[in-house]
Parts: structure tokens; C-alpha cells; sequence
């Protein structure tokens, strides 16, 4: 109703000689504005009001909206660097940024450092500006009143120090930016600041009246700032920077000390600092690549349906056809504990040895002593004979001591008893999620595992880890074509999801290491996959010359890696999924084909990197799947709780794992699967 009013009021509008608007109210009911703005009943029968103009808003509301951090009291830098203006919408925002220097400079010998800071959250950087003090001037810059050349060049010239990081890919120090009416330059330093949100880094001006720059340049130095977000200078390729106003924390590093230089590292020395390389742009990179394709995995299967399960890391199933597996005891971890303690407790030491038998040989020394004198009776010749007995026999008893071990690993019938065990028996680290999530499916229908599995690659080439991730997802009352079909929308969604939010990374990646990156993605999401038996995928590669393999293509061998790259990458030139392979190259629980020669297992291959997925139609007949464990000569055992699921409701059912860390390898072009997972587990290394 009110706004009927006022629109009535508008028409009314006239304007009084102060230049003022006024509404001119003549109704039958009367109406007068309040300064405030409000209506309200006149008392007069015919009213002028001076409309109040609306106030001048203030600068706290003048500035533009930034999204803070909702768990920490910042602005993370991919919110102001990854808007679709680069930032320059912020500009007059007040914000507090803090990430990591990737590189600074200090450019002239009075007032201000220039840094780029970047937090992790995206690519790019975000440039701040601090001001210098005085004192801390003089400590950066060699002041001469004589006028002679100071060091960095010139009379009285700008000194320029540089300090930055250059790993694979990381930006370096911009140019100094070019004057600007009413902007010097005079004294600044630049640091490109990162926060891990993206790969872009924040640029930053600094002040020496705010902090001293020689605290502030080093790279891997850490900083909390408050500052005002500026338009950049010009010559720059930032849209904004940040003029820091206060240094709230500052993380010192000695660049003397720090590994993770301004040089390109190459990536096998970065393996030797793990705990630091996030920092570098290649893997914080990869981080959010691989965080990408982890969100789109649980995204794919939560939009379809499926239940996440956690399966256990220990199991009794040593899993067939994967070899050896990380066994879990406590066996001789308590053995090892109880020999310490026996040593710390009750052994005898070297001194303890030492001194007893020099109390032996003194006391037989006196006995001979006393022997050969005719002065001592018989019964001072037998209590000294007695008592170096006794010394005697207490030092055949300390040095049995000093080499028994008090406590072995229990035995039984020759063979270590695991029924002392901590778990009673032969427990083991998992090598694969799948028979656990199985049973599970064959209850709530459609579910999926994602967790890290380990086997004792007894290699160190770049296709193997002792831990590794896998992503098992099993689905009930489903066929092998089922699995295939799963399979390929799988891979095409996850592919997609990092074209459509992980692009600048990939970017970085696709420039830095594999420029096909990018496009291998698009061929996955955008093309049908090709499906071949594998007698036809052997005949295929049968027909390429030979030279081009290392290994001879046979019937009946399991593919190598070079066979299944050479499908997708020369000859079909898209990804390929082969299946139906032969029985005796398979476990036993693969369900057994109708012409008892082949199974359902499937296998798909894309570029650069061969098999990513391997799956299969489980086998749900009991019979059949209690004479193949017979065929291959297992126990029985171990498999009575999995078979459980054949004798009580048995159910066709189908599943496939792919490899974490190797899709990470297709996505980012990297060749070693050591620098796709960020603690990596290989024969040697297990630190930190």
C-alpha cells in the first residue's frame, strides 16, 4: 500500500526554489514524508513535505562485496584472481590474504617491496603492496651520502634483489611496472603470493614503514597481510594487486636452508622433500587435479545410486593372482620388545662382563697365592676357593645371558604359530577392496569402495607403488556388458568434470609437460569407446611388425603395456575395451564363459598410459566357482566367508577397480606414477 502512495506522490512532484523536489499530497486522506522517508497522516488540509535525498553511503558500503573464508578469517585468493575480470571488479576492496611468496623483488633503495601471493587456491597471482621502513631500508639497500655507485648499479640507481621459486612451471618476477602519475616505485619489492586455492598467484606491494622487506622476500616465506585491492600498474599482466596496510603474521624461511629453490628442480630431487613440493606449481597443481577427479568420482556414483562403502585396509584373504602381500603381525614386534626389555632389564652389560671376570682372575690369583704359603690354615685356602667358585659360575651365567634371546617368535610343528598372533591368525594388507564390497552389493544392490591398497612391488620403475589408491565400485544383478557400460561413462564423466572445472591446472600441465593433455581428455569424454574380444585384439596386433614390440604377441599371453597402449594410441586412436580373455589368465572368481575356455573380464585401455580399468561379471554359481579354486590349487579356507555369498542368495553381479594414481598420470601427462600420489610408497621409501 505504501508504495501506491509514494508512486501517487511522484506524480505529484514538483520542485521548490531551493532546487529541493517536493510532493504535492491534496487526498482526502492526509499524508506528509518524514525525513526519514516514512508517510504518515497530516494534520494540515493541504501539505508540502521536502523530500530528504537518501543518504551518501559510506565507504565500508561503497566497496565491492568479497567472499571471506568461512573457516578462516581471509579472502582466498581464487576468489579475486578467478573472477571472469581477473579481480578488477575488487578493486577498492578491503581484504586479508595469506599464502606462501613464490618469488620477490625489491626494485630502488627507498619505500616499497612488491610481492605475489598465492594461497593454493588457483593458478594465478594476486600483488600486494607494503610499505618500507627507514631502518629496515638501510639493512636492504646500501645508503652512500658520497654519491658513489651503490651495488645493484648506478649512482644512487634502483637496486634490484630478486628471490623467487622456479620449479617446474612457477612463475617468475615480473618486470617492474611502469610509473604511474601519482605511484612511485621508488624502494618496492615484489612477492607473488600463493594460497594453494589456485595456480595463480596474488601480487603484493609492500611498505618498509609496515615490515622489513629482507623478512618478506624469501621464498617460502609465509605472510598474513590486511591490505586495500588496487588496480595493477600498468605493464603488468595482473588486473589487481594488494596494497598491504599491516602484516599480521610473517613465516621466516633462511634461503640458505630452504630446498625448494627459485631454479627448475627437476621432479625426481623434489621426491626427496615430499612434504615440501606442494608448494612448488607442479605439484600443487596436481594436488587439485587429483582432489578434482576424487570429487567427480563420488559425484558420478551418488548421482547414480550408489551406496559408499568402507572396506577394511587388514584382511585375512591374501587376494589370488596379485602375488605377495604386506603381512600384518605383532609377532615379532612383541619378540623384539620383549628381548629390549630382557637387555634393559636383566642383562649384563660390557662393563658388568669385564668386571666379573677380573674379580675371577684376582681371586685366583689369591688362591694360588695363599697355596703357596705355609702360613694359611686349610680352612682359609678352601673359603677362597669356594668363593671363586661362585665368581665363577656367576660369569658363565652372565656372558649365557649375553647371548641368549629370552623371548623367540612362538613355533608350532616347525612353522610360526599365528594363533599367538594378534588377530589369531595370518592377517594381511589389503591388495584390493572388492571381495569385502562385494558382499555388500549383494545386499543394497549398487555400491562403490575408494580407499588405498598396497602390494610389495619389488620394483622401482615408474608404474609401481607399494600403496596405491583404487576406486571398486560392484553392482548387482548385473552382466559384464553392464560393468563396460559403467566402465566408459565413468571415465568420460571424470574427464569431462576436469575440462569443466580444473581447466587453468590442466592448462599449467598441458604446457609444462604433455601439450596432448587437454586433448586426450576431450577424445575420453566425447568419444564411444571401441569394444574388441581379446582374440581379435591379439590378431590386431599380430598383423604390426614386429620390430615395433619388444614382446611377441602370442594367444593366450597377458597383454604387456606397450600391446595396450599401441591399441588405443595407433590403432583405434580412442580408448578400447577388450574383454573376454582366457580363463587361465584370470582368478577364480571370474564368472566362466559358455564355451569354458574364456571369462567375463574386461579391460580398458586408453593413451598414454594402457590399462586403467580392470573388472569382470563375478561368478555366482557355487559350484562352478568351488571348482576353480580347486583347479588352481587353493585353499578353500581363507574363501569360505566369500563363497557364503553363493550358498545364501547368490546373485548375478559385476564390478571393475580402476587406478587412482594412474588416471592421474593420464590427466596430467606426467610419466612417473611416484609424482601422482603426494606421499608415495615404493621398495626403499617409506619417509616421511
Amino acid at each position: 500500500m505504501s508504495q501506491e502512495i509514494m508512486a501517487k506522490d511522484l506524480e505529484n512532484m514538483t520542485i521548490n526554489p531551493s532546487g529541493n523536489s517536493v510532493a504535492e499530497t491534496n487526498y482526502p486522506e492526509k499524508l506528509m514524508i518524514t525525513p526519514s522517508g516514512n508517510m504518515v497522516e497530516s494534520t494540515g488540509e493541504h501539505h508540502h513535505q521536502e523530500l530528504t535525498p537518501p543518504p551518501t553511503p559510506t565507504k565500508a558500503q561503497q566497496a565491492p562485496r568479497v567472499d571471506w573464508a568461512n573457516y578462516s578469517k581471509r579472502v582466498v585468493i581464487k576468489k579475486i584472481v578467478g573472477r571472469p575480470d581477473g579481480g578488477a571488479g575488487l578493486v577498492g576492496a578491503a581484504v586479508t590474504i595469506g599464502g606462501w611468496v613464490k618469488s620477490g623483488r625489491e626494485v630502488g633503495k627507498t619505500s616499497f617491496a612488491f610481492l605475489d601471493l598465492n594461497e593454493g587456491s588457483c593458478p594465478p597471482n594476486v600483488q600486494a603492496r607494503v610499505p618500507l621502513c627507514l631502518r629496515s631500508l638501510m639493512r636492504l639497500v646500501v645508503g652512500n651520502t658520497n654519491g658513489n655507485p651503490t651495488p645493484g648499479g648506478g649512482n644512487g640507481g634502483a637496486e634490484e634483489k630478486t628471490s623467487g621459486n622456479g620449479d617446474h612451471g612457477s612463475a617468475t618476477a615480473e618486470a617492474a611496472p611502469n610509473p604511474t602519475p601519482g605511484r612511485t616505485i621508488a624502494g618496492q619489492a615484489h612477492l607473488q603470493l600463493n594460497d594453494g586455492s589456485c595456480s595463480t598467484n596474488l601480487q603484493v606491494v609492500v611498505d618498509a614503514s609496515v615490515a622489513p622487506l629482507n623478512q618478506l622476500t624469501p621464498t617460502g616465506t609465509s605472510i598474513l597481510v590486511e591490505g586495500v585491492l588496487r588496480k595493477a600498474a600498468e605493464g603488468t599482466k595482473k588486473n589487481v594487486e594488494l596494497k598491504v596496510e599491516k602484516v599480521l603474521q610473517v613465516g621466516t624461511v633462511d634461503p640458505a636452508k630452504y630446498p625448494i629453490s627459485r631454479t627448475r628442480l627437476p621432479l625426481e630431487f623434489l621426491r626427496n622433500y615430499v612434504h615440501l613440493r606442494p608448494r612448488t606449481n607442479t605439484f600443487s597443481s596436481v594436488a587439485r587435479i587429483r582432489n578434482a577427479l576424487a570429487y567427480a568420482t563420488h559425484t558420478f556414483y551418488q548421482n547414480h545410486g550408489f551406496l559408499y562403502v568402507h572396506t577394511p585396509i587388514i584382511t585375512t584373504s591374501n587376494f589370488p593372482s596379485t602375488g605377495e602381500a604386506f603381512q600384518v603381525t605383532t609377532l615379532f614386534s612383541e619378540a623384539d620388545k620383549a628381548e629390549w626389555e630382557f637387555r634393559a632389564l636383566r642383562q649384563p652389560t660390557d662393563a658388568d662382563l669385564l668386571d666379573t671376570r677380573n674379580a675371577v682372575t684376582q681371586k685366583t690369583k689369591r688362591v694360588l697365592d695363599l697355596k703357596k704359603s705355609n702360613k694359611e690354615s686349610k680352612a682359609t685356602i678352601d673359603a677362597a676357593i669356594e668363593d671363586l667358585q661362585r665368581s665363577k659360575e656367576l660369569l658363565s651365567k652372565l656372558e649365557e645371558k649375553f647371548r641368549s634371546k629370552l623371548v623367540k617368535v612362538p613355533e608350532k610343528d616347525g612353522r610360526i604359530d599365528y594363533s599367538r598372533d594378534f588377530f589369531s591368525r595370518q592377517a594381511y594388507l589389503t591388495v584390493s577392496g572388492q571381495f569385502h564390497v562385494e558382499s555388500y552389493a549383494c545386499a543394497l544392490s549398487s555400491v562403490y569402495t575408494f580407499g588405498p591398497t598396497f602390494r610389495p612391488e619389488l620394483s622401482q620403475s615408474t608404474r609401481h607403488l607399494a600403496e596405491y589408491w583404487t576406486v571398486e565400485p560392484e553392482i548387482a544383478f548385473a552382466d559384464l556388458e553392464d560393468g563396460m557400460n559403467c566402465a566408459e561413462d565413468y571415465l568420460k564423466f571424470i574427464c569431462q568434470w576436469l575440462l569443466d572445472n580444473c581447466i587453468d591446472d590442466m592448462k599449467f600441465m598441458s604446457k609444462q609437460f604433455d601439450k596432448n593433455a587437454i586433448d586426450r581428455l576431450r577424445q575420453v569424454a566425447s568419444t564411444p569407446f571401441a569394444r574388441i574380444t581379446y582374440n581379435e585384439a591379439i590378431e590386431l596386433l599380430k598383423k604390426v611388425p614386429e620390430r615395433k614390440f619388444e614382446i611377441k604377441v602370442e594367444m593366450g599371453m597377458d597383454l604387456a603395456p606397450e600391446h595396450e597402449r599401441y591399441l588405443p594410441e595407433e590403432i583405434f586412436k580412442k580408448p578400447v575395451i577388450v574383454y573376454n580373455y582366457p580363463k587361465e589368465n584370470r582368478p577364480f572368481y571370474v564368472r566362466l564363459n559358455d564355451d569354458g575356455k574364456t571369462v567375463a573380464s574386461m579391460e580398458v585401455l586408453v593413451p598414454k598410459i594402457g590399462g586403467v580399468i580392470s573388472g569382470s561379471q563375478r561368478e555366482e554359481r557355487y559350484e562352478v566357482i568351488e571348482k576353480r579354486i580347486q583347479e588352481l590349487g587353493l585353499s578353500k579356507e581363507p574363501y569360505e566367508w566369500y563363497l557364503d555369498l553363493r550358498r545364501f542368495g547368490t546373485v548375478k553381479h559385476t564390478g571393475f577397480g580402476l587406478g587412482f594414481e594412474r588416471t592421474v598420470l593420464f590427466a596430467t601427462g606426467l610419466d612417473s606414477i611416484k609424482d601422482a600420489i603426494p606421499f608415495p610408497r615404493a621398495q626403499g621409501r617409506a619417509h616421511p
